[in-house]
Parts: C-alpha cells; sequence; structure tokens
C-alpha cells in the first residue's frame, strides 16, 4: 500500500473534524485505500480500531442496509456499544437511498467523525448540498500518477530505468490493482477492459437509465479516440448520420456528461485569454485513465501526442489546479492553469523535431504578456527552453515536486 501523500496532505487537517470527508473519483482508482491509510492514521494517532464502523456497500451482505432507515438503525445499534467517538468509513455511498438524510442524521446525534466513499460526481450535488451545506469536504482521487506508478513498479522490477517505467505507464495507466497482477501485458488489459465495462454498466447506464447502450458505446469511442481534441456535439452528430444513426447534439452531450459524473471523462473548457471569459463550445474531454484507452481501443503508442496531453492534464487536476484550454488570437495553448492565484502555462508536444514544430509550440505564447511560468513539455531529451518559456522532458515534468 503506497502511502498517497498528495492526498493524505489535504485530507490530514479535517480528520477528527464534524466535516464529511467525502473522497470521489473513478471505481478502482484507489478510494478504499484510502479509506484504510486514514484507518492507520488515526491507530497511530492512539485511537482503538474497535471505534471503527466500516461498511463496503458493494459487498453483497449488507445489501440489506442500503436504505436509509436501515442504515441510521444498524449504526447507532452499534454506535452504542463503543465507548469515545465513533469513527464511519462508508465506501460506495451511492448505493444507499437517500444515503445523505441518514449521513447528516448520524452527524448531528453521535459523537462521530465521518468518512465516505463514491464513484459518482452527482454524490454532492442537489439533495446532498441542501442536507450537508458547508457541512463537507471532498477529495477528487486519481488513479496513479507517474510517481506513484513508478513508487509501485519498482516493487516489481526494483533495477527499472525511468524510460522503461514510462513505457510501461504509457500502455498500463495507473489503476493501483494492476500491480497486484504484476502489470502482466494481457491479465492487465483484461482487468482493465472489465473495468471499463463495470463503470459503463454500473456508473452510466444503470445510474441513468440509458436505454440505447449502442449509442452511448459509438459516442465513449469516438471521444476515447479523440482526447485532447475540440470537440463539438454537432459534428459528432453529423459523424454518427454518416453510420446511420440519427442522434440530437443534445443527446450526446447529456451522454457526455453521464460519463463525466462517472469520473471515466474530464471536460476541460476552453477559454478566451484576451476577452478574459469562458468559451461556450469546443470543449475538450481527457480520460481519466489512459491505460484504460489503451485496453479497450488501443493505439496509445499511434496516437502518442494524445496521450501525452491526457497524461499532463490528469497531473495538473491531480495537483489541484483549475484547467482551461487558452486561446490568445489565432493561437491555442493547451492548458492555463490556475490555483488559488498561481497561475502557469503548458503545452504538450510529442517530439520538437522540426524548426516548424519548434515555432509552434513556443509561438503559442507570442501573445501572453504576463510573467506567470510558460512551458513546453515533450518528449526530447535535450532542454530547448528560449525566451523565458522552459522547456522540461515530460518524465521530468511529472515527476518534478513543482512548478515555478
Amino acid at each position: 500500500m503506497i502511502k498517497r501523500e498528495m492526498y493524505m496532505s489535504r485530507i490530514r487537517p479535517f480528520i477528527g473534524t464534524e466535516l464529511i470527508k467525502v473522497m470521489t473519483g473513478i471505481r478502482r482508482c484507489g478510494k478504499s485505500v484510502m479509506l484504510e491509510l486514514i484507518k492507520q492514521e488515526l491507530i497511530e494517532s492512539g485511537v482503538n480500531p474497535s471505534q471503527f464502523i466500516s461498511i463496503n456497500f458493494e459487498d453483497m451482505n449488507c445489501a440489506h442496509l442500503q436504505t436509509a432507515k436501515a442504515l441510521h438503525e444498524e449504526i447507532t445499534g452499534r454506535a452504542a456499544e463503543i465507548n469515545g467517538k465513533v469513527y464511519l468509513f462508508f465506501d460506495e455511498i451511492q448505493e444507499v437511498k437517500d444515503w445523505e438524510k441518514c449521513v447528516n442524521s448520524l452527524r448531528v446525534t453521535l459523537d462521530c467523525d465521518i468518512y465516505i466513499t463514491g464513484s459518482n460526481a452527482k454524490l454532492l450535488s442537489g439533495e446532498l448540498a441542501t442536507y450537508l451545506g458547508g457541512r463537507y469536504v471532498e477529495f477528487v482521487i486519481y488513479p496513479f500518477s507517474f510517481a506513484e506508478f513508478m513508487e509501485l513498479y519498482h516493487t516489481i522490477e526494483p533495477n527499472a530505468q525511468i524510460q522503461r517505467c514510462f513505457q510501461k505507464y504509457l500502455l498500463s495507466g495507473g489503476m493501483p490493482y494492476l500491480a497486484n497482477i504484476r502489470y502482466a501485458d494481457e491479465p492487465s488489459r483484461q482487468y482493465l477492459h472489465d473495468l471499463f465495462n463495470s463503470v459503463q454498466l454500473k456508473d452510466i447506464v444503470k445510474r441513468n437509465k440509458i436505454r440505447d447502450v449502442d449509442l452511448l458505446e459509438r459516442i465513449i469511442a469516438y471521444v476515447m479516440a479523440n482526447v485532447g481534441n475540440t470537440f463539438s456535439a454537432t459534428s459528432l452528430a453529423k459523424f454518427l448520420k454518416n453510420e446511420q444513426r440519427t442522434v440530437a447534439p443534445e443527446t450526446i452531450l447529456n451522454y457526455i456528461k453521464y460519463c463525466c459524473d462517472a469520473f471515466l471523462l474530464y471536460q476541460v473548457k476552453r477559454e478566451d485569454l484576451q476577452g478574459k471569459q469562458i468559451l461556450a463550445s469546443n470543449e475538450k474531454y481527457y480520460i481519466a485513465d489512459h491505460g484504460i484507452r489503451e485496453a479497450v481501443f488501443g493505439g496509445n503508442m499511434r496516437d502518442i501526442n494524445l496521450v501525452l496531453e491526457n497524461m499532463v492534464c490528469l497531473e495538473l487536476l491531480r495537483r489541484g489546479y483549475e484547467v482551461t484550454v487558452g486561446r490568445s488570437g489565432d493561437k491555442e495553448i493547451d492548458f492555463v492553469c490556475n490555483k488559488r492565484g498561481e497561475k502557469l502555462y503548458v503545452q504538450v508536444a510529442y517530439l520538437l523535431a522540426s524548426d516548424e514544430t519548434v515555432a509552434r509550440e513556443f509561438g503559442a505564447y507570442d501573445n501572453i504578456r504576463d510573467n506567470y511560468p510558460k512551458y513546453v513539455v515533450s518528449l526530447d531529451e535535450f532542454d530547448m527552453s528560449r525566451n523565458g518559456i522552459k522547456h522540461r522532458n515530460i518524465r521530468d515534468f511529472l515527476l518534478a515536486k513543482e512548478w515555478n
């Protein structure tokens, strides 16, 4: 179990407080392990494990607790036998009907510290916001970063060079369980394929009562093939029409939103850097784990420029940046990143192999006159920094403790 200190350092200040700690993210990205890490810290700080009540709602043995009333009765009964503060750990809470009423009631009536996980972004919208307004903190958990992947991969292949690790990461992605099957190619592909099917069926089709599964599959395939390309529902509707499927752009956008709610995809909006406004159309989408893309559709090596961009986008999100695609005149900047007033710009390229590529990637910053850090990252080994714009090898960029 690796420590995932990036998340623990954010969660730690809230341990022991009355705020409900909510961890969300794609299925199997390591949310349950985060609960175990929190328990470890509590035990180290002197809390007796007998004060813990843990329930995983995907366990069939807990099926009878999938209503707010049943869960409330179970917890209050068990809490009555515990001396001192009660620590509640609820895994995949979205399986419980009206769970927010139960959790809010427990928060009010018990001396307790509550941690919950869920695989759906809508967990914290609407109803929950009403019941728990201002009483929870959310932490989005992502699949492994390259640094976390390397830490684990070195337990299997201790002498693997950074280039070897990166090549493996490019194809396998960052799903934690792959270490259990030692990153073997065929079992990894099988696992990621089954995981994708599970997300699609449980978190997208069933949750949103989708009838036209074939259409959903086509839309996901199209978006995955085009990660990092600007996207319009109208152009996808035309593409589907050529395949004898007539579908309204609104339906396409709804289906993609369901994929974002299940944390399969992340939407990055476009921003006009001169007019300082968010543009209404042609967002970009990135997949939560590029290993899933390779397992389900293949082509990560062929589309390496898109996959590198996907990696960088997820790393920026993982580190807590708000990310947009920047437009400045007729030029586009891959990522404009903000975090509490701290700002940086990132261009991603595969290789700066020609003068034209160098001019294009560095030239994207021509109209930007501020002094925030500007990066071009690529797989090149030589430093090509110029005009105050920093060039970094993508592996070094992903492993850097901080960017400045």
